[in-house]
């Protein structure tokens, strides 16, 4: 996930009802679809902290004296860019609910 798929994401930024039947109707099972979900929000979650690090490690200006990062227009920008962007979880419900999520059943393939 870059930059252009946050910014092109229709997850909502709030919270929102969705229909249990529609979220579950991948695997039949309500809490097999939230697991899957929820480990892919973590994914998320990483993708964006580290891209949001590598963004503002790139403006940083280091004071020799106080050994100090000064945070300068530019971080204070991207950082408001991420805090407008949807959440993980509603990012990877978004991805879910469209079936962009590869997920299997080991269990059910042994069988």
């Amino acid at each position: 996930m870059n930059m252009n798929d946050l910014k092109n994401s229709k997850a909502p930024v709030s919270t929102v009802t969705i229909n249990k039947n529609e979220f579950d109707q991948q695997t039949d099972n309500i809490y097999e679809a939230i697991s899957i979900a929820a480990k892919r929000a973590v994914q998320i979650n990483s993708e964006i902290k580290k891209e949001l690090l590598e963004k503002l490690e790139e403006f940083a200006t280091y004071s020799d004296s106080l050994e100090e990062v000064f945070e300068n227009k530019e971080q204070i920008e991207v950082s408001k860019f991420y805090e407008k962007l949807p959440k993980p979880h509603a990012l990877a419900v978004e991805e879910w609910l469209h079936e962009k999520i590869y997920h299997r059943n080991t269990d059910k393939e042994a069988k």
